[in-house]
């Protein structure tokens, strides 16, 4: 990465008091709550929110943070504040939109395993459609609202079979994805869905994937919907309203992914005079530029043909850089006048794969903050507590304010649901 490197995170800045989100100091945030500790920019998030309200001006359509990108009740809070709906995956998803303060009749429910529980929860909660992905839940779903005397608002998630071009993990609109109902079977299942009593037909979805940098996938899969739309009409199936999912991508290194009026101009433009109204699904775009994660070194360690930097973050803090081998930009919190080393920056997890970044060039001594740089999605939504480590805190910077949004894990909370063998009775 060039000297030159810019920080993505729009409150991000050096100062007199070294690295500041906002007006706070990182060393500061680290003095107060230990690291590895994330740390997120209220007003990051609030700019990055507002970028799409901006640029979808006055037409119908909703903005609905994905869950699965980031889950923290802070976080979720601010969005709601701002009003915002929530895309979720599961009932732990939607349990905590509730208690952010989120609106369930905002809320989309995807994802390809709702069970019978997670279908009663929603529906008791009032939420504002199931994304449906297969056949048999859409018969589920119509028996579980029927036991409780209800009628579920059900959209189906149809599979465009679009290449997204971005990570094979991350694709999810391809015909070998487990997501979503196959394009040519979709208007039999929405006439089945018709006619069953207890759901209403309310809109169609769509997702092909994640960290896209090109708007043109997304165009074309979103003209296949349109067709499909068509289609349902003369059939006499009316939506009221087109979710086009997320995807939009950040930049991590020297990525140049489009604004979100770019993004979006062709998508509005497509749908222009239409009646349905547009929902979209944002997550990585709202909330992973908006969040770093924190962390100390705690021994330089030079090699024969490796050096590293083994810090007190891991895998299981930041497991991006192992699941997808991706880039985090690396930045010293405090500027040491001291030659720069060439390391691996590792954690202390029993595994080879446990590294946050490779060959980076760093001016640090042991002891030294580090920040990783564009982690506010996937990074403690994907954490774990691998190797009996406790997950870090995560801190929600707001001006001046330091507000502690996460307690750091004790090691006593990772085996509180356990219970060891009772004493042997021989």
């Amino acid at each position: 990465m060039s000297k030159e490197f810019s920080f993505p995170m729009p409150t991000l800045a050096r100062s007199s008091r070294g690295l500041l989100i906002e007006q706070v100091a990182l060393a500061e945030v680290a003095g107060r709550f230990g690291t590895p500790v994330y740390v997120y920019s209220r007003a990051a998030l609030t700019a990055a929110f507002d970028a799409y309200r901006r640029a979808i001006g006055t037409r119908p359509a909703s903005v609905c943070f994905a869950l699965k990108a980031n889950s923290n009740l802070g976080v979720l809070s601010v969005f709601a504040r701002l009003g915002a709906g929530f895309d979720i995956v599961s009932g732990g998803e939607l349990a905590r939109v509730l208690a952010a303060g989120g609106r369930a009749d905002r809320v989309m429910f995807s994802g390809v395993g709702k069970s019978r529980a997670e279908m009663r929860q929603a529906l008791e909660a009032g939420i504002r459609c199931f994304n449906v992905e297969s056949a048999s839940e859409l018969e589920r779903l119509n028996e579980i609202a029927a036991q409780m005397g209800r009628v579920a608002p059900v959209a189906l998630r149809v599979n465009p079979d679009i290449d997204p071009k971005t990570h094979s993990y991350i694709s999810t609109g391809l015909k070998n994805n487990k997501f979503g109902v196959a394009f040519n079977e979709a208007p039999m299942l929405y006439r089945r869905a018709a006619v069953l009593p207890h759901l209403r037909v309310c809109g169609i979805a769509c997702h092909i994937g994640s960290q896209l940098l090109d708007s043109a996938p997304m165009v074309e899969a979103a003209r296949r919907v349109l067709d499909l739309v068509g289609q349902l009409a003369q059939d006499g199936i009316h939506l009221e309203h087109i979710d086009l999912g997320g995807g939009l991508g950040i930049r991590y290194g020297d990525e140049t992914p489009p604004t979100v009026d770019d993004w979006l101009a062709p998508l509005l433009e497509l749908f222009e005079g239409r009646p349905e109204e547009l929902c979209f699904e944002p997550g990585r775009s709202l909330i992973g530029n908006a969040g770093l994660l924190l962390t100390r070194v705690e021994y330089l360690k030079p090699g024969e043909e490796k050096s590293f930097a083994i810090v007190d973050a891991a895998m299981n803090d930041l497991l991006r850089p192992s699941l997808y081998d991706s880039w985090h930009e690396v930045v010293e919190i405090a500027t040491r006048d001291v030659p720069k080393r060439t390391v691996d920056v590792v954690g202390p997890i029993c595994e080879s794969g446990d590294f946050l970044a490779r060959d980076r060039d760093l001016a640090v001594e042991e002891g030294d903050l580090l920040a990783l740089l564009s982690a506010g999605a996937y990074g403690m939504s994907m954490s774990s507590n691998y190797n009996s480590r406790p997950r870090a805190a995560e801190v929600l910077i707001d001006g001046q304010a330091v507000h502690l949004v996460r307690a750091r894990e004790t090691l006593e909370s990772l085996y509180a649901l356990e219970r060891p063998l009772p004493p042997s009775q021989s």
